[in-house]
């Protein structure tokens, strides 16, 4: 089994790395769902052309750092806006007390972040089908959206040391704390490193341990390098997927309660190309079991999503199938 390149982190601002994605992309070929590519892309190129959020404008006036949202804006506000900083939605009622202690709270976190989160609050009653949809089954509710998915969630009135902990946590997990509208240094545009070239002529040659040890290599002297840390997580996932073989598809099936048969079975899969059946597999996992063996399941299926890339019109539909599965 041979992969192609590993991607790298931002193919748009450099060449290599674009070709590596579309290496990766054919070899992770399938079925493309178009009308979700569009409907991610239109979403996106709003956001971008939209100005970043701000705590200067009027509380509840879009483009404030706290909106009030109903079912017409929820797309506009909550949707795109999630393409340029994550959107923590504060479902709540007038005759709910709990939510009356919550809701100053996350205001007063929001005007503090400045622009680095939006607080978008949903009166469930004025507007029963966006609970509905959101699942939600008590308030105060609070989940979190990041690029059009559900990322996090809490329910019930925290403390606010909690409160802030959770936001503070969003912010830097999804954005590394970036400022809106700013660029960090490090997104500057990188020279080529030729400490890649003997891991990526080792994936030429369908070597998977040294180019395994050639990232790791790398890490070991830069522990955060933009390129391969991603790259080695491609690449072990490919060796999994070797090690399984096709045995593992069986084993699975046979045994549909052991989670790690099916994390073996969904790595074959993925390695061989059917991402659509990888990403079943475990979202069934996820769907029929609870506690640690849900986290398990969970938590490898992210990383696959990782593996192959948001940019892959599959991942975001099974990102989403994980939200409703989770919520």
């Amino acid at each position: 089994m041979q992969p192609n390149r590993p991607a790298r982190p931002d193919p748009r601002s450099d060449p290599r790395a674009a070709a590596q994605q579309a290496r990766m992309a054919a070899s992770l070929a399938g079925a493309v769902d178009l009308a979700a590519v569009k409907a991610r892309s239109d979403a996106a190129a709003r956001a971008q052309s939209a100005p970043p959020p701000s705590a200067d404008a009027p509380a509840g006036a879009p483009g404030s750092a706290v909106v009030d949202v109903d079912e017409a804006s929820f797309q506009s506000e909550v949707l795109d806006r999630s393409f340029q900083v994550p959107v923590v939605l504060d479902l709540w009622a007038e005759w709910c007390g709990p939510c009356k202690q919550l809701s100053p709270v996350l205001e007063r976190l929001a005007a503090e972040g400045n622009g680095t989160w939006v607080l978008a609050k949903v009166d469930v009653d004025a507007n029963p089908a966006l609970a509905q949809g959101l699942r939600v089954q008590g308030i105060p509710a609070v989940k979190a959206v990041w690029q059009g998915q559900l990322v996090a969630e809490f329910s019930g009135a925290i403390p606010e040391e909690q409160a802030r902990e959770f936001v503070t946590e969003l912010v830097a997990a999804t954005t590394g704390g970036a400022v809106p509208g700013g660029q960090p240094a490090d997104e500057a545009e990188e020279p080529e490193d030729p400490r890649l070239d003997a891991a990526e002529a080792a994936l030429d040659r369908g070597d998977l341990v040294a180019a395994e040890e050639a990232y790791q290599a790398i890490l070991a002297v830069e522990p955060d390098h933009p390129v391969a840390g991603l790259a080695l997580r491609q690449v072990q996932v490919f060796r999994r997927a070797e090690e399984a073989g096709p045995d593992a598809l069986q084993a699975a099936d046979a045994a549909p309660d052991d989670v790690a048969a099916q994390t073996r079975a969904a790595d074959f899969l993925l390695g061989t190309g059917d991402v659509d059946a990888a990403f079943a597999r475990l979202l069934d996992v996820v769907r029929r079991t609870a506690g640690e063996d849900r986290d398990v399941a969970r938590r490898h299926l992210v990383e696959l999503f990782t593996v192959v890339g948001d940019d892959d019109p599959r991942v975001g539909p099974a990102r989403r199938a994980l939200m409703t599965a989770l919520f």
